[in-house]
């Protein structure tokens, strides 16, 4: 369930974007376990939450043990042939590739970003597949090599997978900076090669999955698979985490125990659920 609003958008935006600020990025991650308040004063409130919640957002777990629901699938998917402003600076491998608006919107940030360091050769190969075509690629390739329909990522319209128009991935500069860089842009390198018996999928240099920041930027600090960060989310309950000068507080909620979530008020936040048990609650610090 979306939350940030342009106002997040435009904060990170400026908070990454800046090149000179780059290459100092990573060291500037702070993260911290803070003991839960859930004590309310006049500086916050509380707001409702609904197990739907559990299975909407940007930090759902998928893979064989947590299928894709209905209403996980993002709401703004759109042909990037037919939204050219979003496809600016990379190619597509055919006219019929889908992807949620936000994040082609990011995507295009992490092409301008690596084209300005002379890393120029993108294509998006795929992205959001429905039900039917997963499943026909399913049956196509195997086990070994694809998800079966209702337990890939890309049935959310989260991730893509980006190749190099040059040469295989694996070789490329474009996949080199992507496994180095992506994450500066809320993406993550969802198979990793050094994660396999977490993930149980091979290492995959070409898919990558929109988290968000400041996300992204703590799996990359504690080199995480995405597995491992809902789990450590799930047992530390509230961190705080301070990414190139923004400081953000994140807090997940049990849904069998809580009905709402307590934010300041008119804080910047977003509720993710987390595909398992419980919500996600980023609050952006003013």
């Amino acid at each position: 369930m979306k939350k940030w609003g342009f106002l997040l958008l435009l904060a990170v935006g400026m908070g990454i974007t800046i090149a000179d600020r780059l290459e100092t990025f990573k060291d500037s991650i702070e993260i911290k376990h803070i003991e839960p308040d859930y004590r309310l004063d006049e500086g916050t409130h509380l707001v409702g939450i609904g197990d739907e919640l559990v299975y909407q957002g940007n930090l759902l777990l998928v893979n064989k043990e947590h299928p894709v629901h209905e209403e996980s699938i993002k709401s703004d998917v759109v042909n990037l042939m037919e939204n050219k402003e979003l496809t600016e600076g990379y190619g597509l491998l055919d006219s019929e590739i889908y992807l949620s608006e936000e994040v082609a919107y990011e995507f295009s940030k992490l092409v301008n970003a690596a084209e300005d360091e002379g890393v120029r050769y993108f294509s998006v190969n795929s992205g959001f597949r429905d039900f039917n075509e997963q499943n026909v690629l399913y049956q196509q390739m195997g086990a070994s090599l694809a998800l079966p329909a209702g337990h890939s990522e890309h049935n959310l319209g989260l991730s893509l997978d980006v190749g190099s128009t040059q040469m295989k991935m694996s070789d490329a500069p474009e996949g080199k900076w992507i496994e180095k860089n992506a994450w500066k842009y809320g993406f993550i390198l969802r198979y990793p090669k050094d994660k396999t018996h977490i993930t149980g999928i091979q290492y995959e240099p070409w898919h990558i999955r929109y988290v968000g920041l400041p996300h992204s930027a703590i799996i990359e600090e504690k080199d995480f698979a995405l597995e491992e960060y809902i789990d450590y989310l799930r047992k530390e309950k509230n961190i705080s985490a301070i990414v190139n000068g923004q400081e953000y507080t994140i807090t997940f909620y049990p849904i069998e125990t809580s009905s709402a979530i307590k934010v300041s008020k008119n804080s910047v936040y977003e509720i993710s659920g987390n595909n398992i048990d419980g919500v996600i609650v980023t609050e952006l610090k003013s």
